[in-house]
């Protein structure tokens, strides 16, 4: 039995299947990469990165299965959600792990927050020091 493309069904069949399994794939690296990677740093890319773009897949193949105007703006505004909250709690959880240590220095191509962080340290050791002397007299 042979399959019939001719018809557009049968093409956007096959291509919301090609989705499904390509996006199902990015979101099995995902969890993988969470389990395997060594630290935070690497273990947040690995939960953001490919994630969106399989959740766009997976998303795609929904609304090309459905056949209906409709449910594109639904899947759409997930999407969009998704874009908007990934990058924001990437951000907290690496800032969060960053200072309280979680990391592995020596895995880190480049470090452009040492710097800023031991200026902000420096300058509350300060203000503390200053507000304990104030105390004092």
């Amino acid at each position: 039995m042979n399959p019939d493309f001719s018809g557009g069904d049968a093409w956007i069949d096959l291509a919301s299947a090609v989705f499904m399994v390509v996006g199902a794939l990015l979101s099995l690296g995902a969890a993988i990469g969470l389990l395997r990677f060594p630290d935070l740093m690497s273990r947040m890319h690995a939960a953001t990165k490919p994630q969106v773009l399989g959740l766009f897949l997976l998303l795609a193949a929904i609304g090309l299965q459905m056949r209906t105007w409709w449910v594109w703006p639904v899947l759409a505004v997930a999407w969009i959600f998704q874009l908007l909250t990934v990058p924001v709690s990437a951000h907290m959880v690496g800032r969060a792990g960053y200072r309280t240590k979680h990391l592995h220095r020596e895995l880190l191509a480049a470090d452009e927050l040492e710097a800023v962080v031991q200026k902000a340290a420096a300058e509350a050791a300060r203000r503390d020091n200053h507000d304990d002397g104030e105390n004092h007299q």
